[in-house]
């Protein structure tokens, strides 16, 4: 991130506003993807679920979309479903529309449908495609986006690979760097990312990593960072998979990002998983990129969460203050006179 990115972000964050924005633009998706948390009951708080929703197509989907992007004015946009490719048409209109406006956009598709060609060389635009391991286990998880479709669906573009680490895959030997032997020497391939995998609180899955196996997951990858350069992730955005943040509060990442779901008006609280997020248990790589932002110490003395936190506190005030100003009424032209 460029100087001047951070300087833009921390004036929002000093009027009260969130510098990122996700959108969740469809509630539609090929996939059944067990532990999908988008489809989770509780990811919109109960009550209502994703499935539930009207959401849009067509024009009146883009003009939504913008119509949201221009009152908030995010300096990062995600793009995320169900998968967004279901609406294919609407998301290549409003890609360029988008980046024109200055706002980096990151697309997160399982890449069941071929990407567009123009996509691969647009400045500002990350394809993010989610892959679920090697081919046995992704196939089953994610058909229809086999492996097979994904190849042929990325082919020349510029995209990144996100995976998240599970349970299963760490109860494998070697599990993630046969992963890496697979992708990385693939020309498509820019980036790798890794997550491992967040449950809601209470849950008992195969997918949830035990201790020792978060750690050793974690030391794994300070290893595999060193030997396949496309892994982008900083060796102190990896230690923080050690202590996650404790809380929504505390988390750099919630508090930055406001997510929306496919009606375009339902806020996705307190973070992007929804619902009640084991925050102990934290594996979002985006999470672990902004805490290790935090803990970094300013000269070696101040630590970036502290300067964060007072913004926030700033930033809210602010937004509180202006928006008292906006709903109190003027006094009367004639009462001001006398």
């Amino acid at each position: 991130m460029k100087t001047s990115e951070v300087v833009q972000a921390w004036g929002k964050i000093l009027r009260g506003q969130q510098p990122s924005l996700s959108i969740e633009i469809t509630k539609e998706c090929p996939l059944k993807c067990p532990g999908c948390y988008a489809y989770d009951d509780g990811h919109l708080g109960g009550g209502t679920t994703l499935r539930s929703l009207t959401d849009r197509k067509g024009q009146e989907l883009i003009d939504g979309v913008f119509e949201v992007v221009d009152r908030l004015k995010p300096l990062h946009l995600s793009l995320v479903g169900g998968d967004p490719l279901v609406r294919y048409r609407e998301v290549e209109t409003m890609v360029p529309l988008l980046l024109k406006r200055g706002i980096h956009v990151q697309i997160v598709t399982s890449a069941f449908r071929k990407i567009a060609a123009e996509w691969a060389n647009m400045e500002h635009l990350s394809v993010v495609v989610s892959i679920d391991g090697l081919q046995p286990d992704h196939d089953v998880r994610r058909a229809p986006a086999t492996y097979d479709r994904i190849l042929q669906n990325i082919e020349g573009q510029n995209i990144t690979i996100h995976s998240t680490i599970t349970g299963q895959m760490m109860k494998q030997p070697g599990y993630l760097e046969k992963f890496l032997q697979f992708w990385t020497p693939r020309p498509e391939i820019r980036k790798v990312w890794f997550s491992m995998f967040t449950p809601q609180i209470g849950d008992s899955m195969p997918e949830i990593l035990t201790r020792e196996e978060r750690l050793r997951a974690m030391n794994e990858l300070l290893d595999l960072r060193v030997r396949y350069p496309k892994v982008d992730m900083a060796k102190g955005l990896i230690e923080q998979f050690a202590t996650p943040p404790h809380s929504p509060e505390d988390c750099v990442f919630a508090r930055t990002t406001q997510v929306l779901t496919a009606d375009l008006k339902t806020k996705v609280t307190p973070c992007q998983y929804g619902g009640k997020p084991d925050c102990e248990q934290c594996g979002c790589i985006a999470t672990m990129g902004l805490a290790a932002v935090a803990a970094h110490k300013l000269g070696g003395v101040v630590p970036v969460g502290l300067i964060f936190r007072s913004s926030i506190a700033i930033g809210e005030t602010w937004r509180k203050w202006t928006e008292a100003e906006e709903v109190r009424e003027p006094e009367p032209a004639l009462k001001v006179l006398q």
